[in-house]
């Protein structure tokens, strides 16, 4: 069922980690049903808050992208995304070895998966992209996000909680890393040209 455990993840997600974890998703499943929809909702909120709202970085300035500009960036971001879900999952499977976990590929993807819904949701702040208010909704997300993680490996990945917090710990420092890599790589890609057009 498309999006059924977003609420439990949010109010009660220990309980919701079990349900997640009976289950058994498919990549495909869990894709379909979860990654394909939420990782839309930041990358459609920011096509339409970068082209209709725009943002200020002074009192009189206020700055927007082109359609064509922002679609481009929205469609990346969104690429990005699902890639990312993908490449966490993947990390997680292969650590999984160390920790004495010997959970399926499809598992630890939607461990990434799952784990990344607050972040997803959150994204519809890119509609209004302010920045004191962006990190203010943003903040508790990124708190829930950890939280997951930290939940819901232990579930996940049938580990003990001792040993689970570790594993989250190491996942934790590969997303940062994957993060910063990302950054690294747009910053490349705006300095030899390849970046925003502003309209006039």
């Amino acid at each position: 069922m498309f999006l059924s455990h977003v609420w439990g993840l949010l109010f009660h997600p220990e309980e919701e980690w079990q349900a997640i974890r009976k289950e058994h998703c498919t990549v495909t499943r869990c894709y379909c049903s979860h990654v394909l929809l939420l990782a839309a909702i930041p990358a459609v909120a920011g096509y339409i808050g970068t082209t209709q709202v725009g943002w200020q970085v002074t009192a009189r300035e206020l700055h927007r992208l082109t359609p064509d500009s922002a679609l481009q960036i929205a469609i990346l971001f969104y690429i990005t995304m699902l890639v990312a879900v993908f490449t966490v999952g993947k990390m997680i499977h292969w650590m999984g070895q160390t920790y004495g976990s010997k959970q399926s590929l499809p598992q630890c993807i939607a461990l990434a998966a799952y784990t990344a819904t607050p972040l997803f949701l959150i994204g519809i702040m890119l509609l209004y992209p302010l920045l004191w208010l962006n990190l203010l909704l943003g903040l508790p997300a990124l708190g829930h996000t950890v939280y997951l993680l930290y939940t819901g490996v232990p579930v996940m990945m049938g580990v003990p909680k001792e040993r689970g917090f570790l594993f989250a710990s190491a996942v934790l420092a590969v997303g940062l890393v994957m993060l910063v890599g990302v950054l690294a790589v747009t910053v490349i890609l705006w300095g030899a040209g390849i970046g925003p057009v502003f309209a006039s």
